[in-house]
């Protein structure tokens, strides 16, 4: 036998934490079957994930398959739509959405389903109460934002009030014959979390909003003021853009007073709390509450926020963690408080991090002053 000085023994053990996907679209809709329907045509209850926009107009002809089609006609768009087929008379709704809880989709629409009168107190309301409940009291990374549309012309935004107006909802004005909300559904998952969707292009057959109409739907706006916002964004033909092609007006979420104004806020918070769920996980069970394991902690969580702010998805963080800091103190300074915050932590075994993030949201307005002398 060889005798060898030094004896190795290789083990692998390397953990990956799982990455969680931004551009998943689930549409609920109706179907309306053909004189002679195909043998795998959705029916009510049915759920089918779409990666072919023909398939799906094969499969689910009338709303539904129109509007799976809608979103994926964006560019960039998303690599899959989940669709959900609905009675056509009479839609369950409730259950439509009810089946995409433990699905993995972020971004939830209806098809062919304008907010009005009827549907603020039907169909939306429950997409409005889906997406909340969902994101609030789902499994991690089913977090999730809801997009609907006016009705065609439509320049109120009064009508998102109450109930409706929630940051995770994306309300859209539009004057087009076709699935609006679909479409910057669409247009929404082609984009990473972090990237504003201010005059993002939507591939959308729609006529222009007048200067006053836009005003209607946005509120005043005066030099050297950011965006008003009001709930409601709206699609615009801009002269400025070559091209003559469609674009969405704004980024606000539903809710613009309620501290999170616009899209790209609630998707990136989302996005990072999961990264930093997973990458934390196995630290549960395993890291003492010691000076060692609560340093471990925080590198395990500077491994996630580094390369976001290197990629300029965040500006800069910092990490707090009052046991950590009491820890690195001589023990004979410690008074009989902080004594017991540490026994406490350690009994309890709960550990307190205080994680600030520094998001640089991009430009929405320019104000230029020209000075001629």
């Amino acid at each position: 036998m060889t005798i060898r000085y030094i004896r190795v023994n290789p083990v692998s053990n390397l953990f990956a934490p799982p990455v969680r996907a931004y551009g998943n679209v689930a549409i609920v809709g109706t179907v309306a079957p053909p004189a002679t329907p195909p043998a795998d045509i959705l029916t009510v209850g049915d759920l089918a994930v779409f990666t072919d926009p023909s398939e799906a107009r094969r499969r689910a002809p009338g709303a539904l398959g129109a509007a799976v089609a809608m979103a994926f006609a964006q560019s960039p768009g998303p690599n899959q739509v989940t669709a959900v087929c609905v009675d056509r008379t009479t839609p369950d709704w409730q259950a439509g959405l009810d089946a995409l809880g433990t699905r993995d989709v972020q971004i939830v629409a209806l098809a062919d389903v304008p907010l009005d009168t009827t549907s603020a107190t039907g169909a939306i309301s429950r997409l409005v109460d889906h997406v909340i409940s969902v994101s609030q009291t789902g499994a991690d990374g089913k977090e999730r934002i809801g997009v609907a549309m006016l009705d065609r012309d439509a320049t109120d935004p009064t009508i998102v009030a109450g109930g409706l107006a929630s940051d995770r909802m994306v309300y859209v004005a539009h004057k087009s014959d076709e699935d609006a909300a679909a479409a910057v559904a669409g247009t929404i998952a082609g984009y990473q979390p972090h990237v504003s969707m201010l005059l993002k292009q939507v591939n959308i057959d729609s006529g222009p909003f007048s200067a006053a109409e836009i005003d209607q739907i946005n509120g005043s706006e005066a030099f050297g003021t950011g965006p008003a916002g009001q709930g409601v964004n709206w699609l615009v033909d801009l002269a400025l853009i070559p091209g003559g092609a469609v674009h969405l007006g704004e980024g606000y979420t539903g809710n613009p007073g309620g501290g999170k104004k616009f899209i790209d806020i609630v998707r990136t918070i989302d996005s990072v709390s999961f990264l930093l769920k997973a990458q934390l996980i196995k630290s549960v069970g395993n890291v003492r509450i010691s000076r060692t394991g609560l340093r471990a902690l925080v590198a395990r969580m500077e491994a996630v926020l580094e390369p976001l702010m290197r990629d300029g998805v965040i500006g800069g963080f910092q990490i707090t963690m009052p046991i950590l800091n009491l820890l690195d103190k001589p023990p004979a300074t410690l008074s009989a408080s902080e004594l017991g915050q540490i026994n406490d932590a350690q009994a309890q075994r709960v550990v307190q991090v205080l994680a600030q993030i520094d998001y640089e949201g991009a430009i929405h307005r320019l104000d230029v002053t020209l000075q001629f002398e």
